[in-house]
């Protein structure tokens, strides 16, 4: 055995015990930061998840997802970016507006978010729906362009409806818009709209506006779905009943925690279409050459419960249109 013989077979026995082997490759990272409760994200999470799995990303295996929520509280939320935007990971996956516009300030890593606003880029997120070129790409919801509609329906059910409470975010622009929208729609319709404007998940404050608007003569509530009213989704239906109100959301959730009905995109199907960005993405697309898609399953629920409770008849050509109906 020549020398080179040797060394080449001494180092093939010792290989196993040298420590000289490569550690092994870590699964890509998504990173997920809710302003809203836990629960709340968890609904949104879940058919993510689910997603993932049918293209083949098993978590903990060839995926991780690292996800937070920071239940209302907008700076414990930036914090949470921070983290992960250091840890790092390799995509973000972004629930709103709020924290999409707050991914774009501070990092350059991917993102896909959902519930992006379809009409508005002068916030510099996006040059356009079909060619976004930065690093922002998603989904949009439609938000506040389906608040019209939700207007003509809350109508057929209350005919005799004058005064209407808006309830929205005032913390952020998008909403502060979208609360301007929906008031705008409210008095085409001849409507008085009430605009409630809350700035932190307070229950007091809550209280205070609910009967602030009863007292106004108010027998509905069109509620604005962000990270705040969200997190206080349970509490608005329960206050609201207390005082005869009847509520209406935007998504399926809002129907199943008490209000008399929702209606908007399917906020759990958008979830999982943005689980094929995300793969794409993983796989060496650019967000940029993504395009922003628009919603293409719309949910009516409509909550039978609450509808006895109020005193009110939901008419046949609202339930023959209802996605799901909560007896």
């Amino acid at each position: 055995m020549n020398r080179r013989q040797l060394v080449i077979g001494s180092g093939s026995l010792l290989l196993p015990n040298s420590g000289w082997s490569q550690p092994a490759a870590r699964p890509p990272i998504v990173g997920f930061v809710g302003f809203a409760a836990r629960s709340v994200d968890n609904q949104t999470l879940n058919p993510f998840r689910e997603a993932l799995r049918d293209l083949g990303r098993i978590e903990g295996r060839t995926i991780q997802i690292e996800a937070r929520s920071s239940d209302g509280d907008v700076s414990r939320g930036m914090e949470q970016i921070a983290d992960l935007i250091a840890r790092p990971v390799d995509v973000f996956l972004s629930p709103g507006p709020a924290v999409t516009r707050a991914l774009f300030r501070l990092t350059k890593i991917p993102v896909v978010a959902v519930a992006l606003p379809a009409d508005r880029t002068e916030d510099g997120l996006f040059e356009s729906l079909a060619r976004p070129g930065g690093t922002i790409t998603g989904f949009s919801a439609f938000g506040e362009e389906l608040s019209a509609k939700r207007f003509q329906m809350i109508r057929e059910v209350l005919p005799r409806l004058k005064v209407v409470g808006v309830l929205h975010n005032a913390t952020d622009p998008t909403f502060r818009a979208w609360g301007a929208q929906t008031m705008a729609d409210a008095r085409k319709q001849g409507l008085e709209p009430v605009r409630l404007s809350i700035e932190a998940p307070s229950v007091d404050v809550l209280q205070g506006h609910i009967r602030k608007l009863r007292e106004a003569g108010g027998t509905a509530l069109i509620v604005i779905r962000d990270f705040l009213t969200t997190t206080l989704m349970d509490e608005i239906c329960r206050v609201a009943a207390g005082e005869g109100l009847a509520v209406v959301g935007e998504h399926s959730e809002w129907a199943r925690a008490g209000a008399l009905f929702s209606y908007g995109a399917d906020i759990a199907d958008l979830f999982r279409r943005a689980a094929g960005y995300v793969d794409r993405i993983l796989k060496g697309e650019k967000p940029a050459d993504l395009p922003i898609q628009l919603p293409s399953k719309f949910e009516l629920v409509v909550n039978l419960r609450t509808t006895r409770a109020l005193g009110a008849v939901m008419p046949p050509s609202l339930l023959a249109r209802a996605d799901e109906m909560i007896e």
